[in-house]
């Protein structure tokens, strides 16, 4: 199914249906400020397996990270921060970065048996955000990729709907996507590592 919505103004009653498909333990596709992303409710195993299987990856290995809807939401699922990283993160959130933290006993022990840590998204899309907020819990989340060079396939809400409608349940069609990804940062030692870059920059909240 292919539905609508408008970042500017999004119609509640499809966001709800959105978060309906999620809490029966359906996988969407759904619009970031970077590349739209695959997602399910983080409390639904089943689904949780279902992204590994259509990403080819083990979930063990599985590098998911966490929609959360603003930094309060974030406190859940992480151990305790400095006042110095909690002061960059209030700048920096929404935005286009994915921060990897200690996880506290809140993740799901199917994600964190192996791992012992997070990676969290506050996007700065209002679309995401409020089926976080209207879920009640974040949304496990990757980002779809190319397997070729047609980067529309990526950022093409309808082509996006072509090539998975028969592998989710719901694609929201929130306007063209970015084909560039977050920039991913690791704060597991105190400090802002970046491993990966991408979207954000994150010296300018320093």
């Amino acid at each position: 199914m292919l539905i609508r919505l408008y970042e500017n103004n999004p119609n509640e009653k499809i966001i709800q249906q959105v978060v309906d498909v999620l809490k029966k333990g359906g996988i969407i596709i759904y619009p970031t400020d970077t590349v739209y992303g695959l997602g399910c409710d983080i409390t639904h195993p089943k689904a949780i397996e279902r992204i590994a299987k259509l990403r080819g990856i083990k979930l063990e290995k599985a590098n998911f990270s966490f929609i959360c809807y603003d930094l309060s939401h974030i406190s859940d699922y992480i151990k305790p921060i400095d006042t110095s990283i909690f002061r960059v993160l209030k700048k920096a959130l929404p935005g286009p970065f994915t921060f990897i933290f200690n996880a506290s006993n809140q993740v799901p022990k199917l994600l964190n048996s192996h791992k012992k840590t997070v990676g969290i998204r506050v996007p700065d899309n209002a679309i995401a955000r409020l089926i976080v907020q209207q879920l009640g819990n974040p949304i496990l989340s990757t980002s779809i990729h190319d397997d070729d060079e047609i980067i529309e396939y990526s950022t093409d809400p309808e082509l996006i709907h072509e090539k998975y409608a028969d592998l989710v349940d719901l694609v929201i069609d929130g306007g063209y996507g970015d084909n560039i990804a977050s920039t991913v940062i690791d704060c597991t030692s105190g400090q802002f590592e970046v491993i990966r870059e991408g979207k954000g920059d994150i010296e300018d909240y320093l």
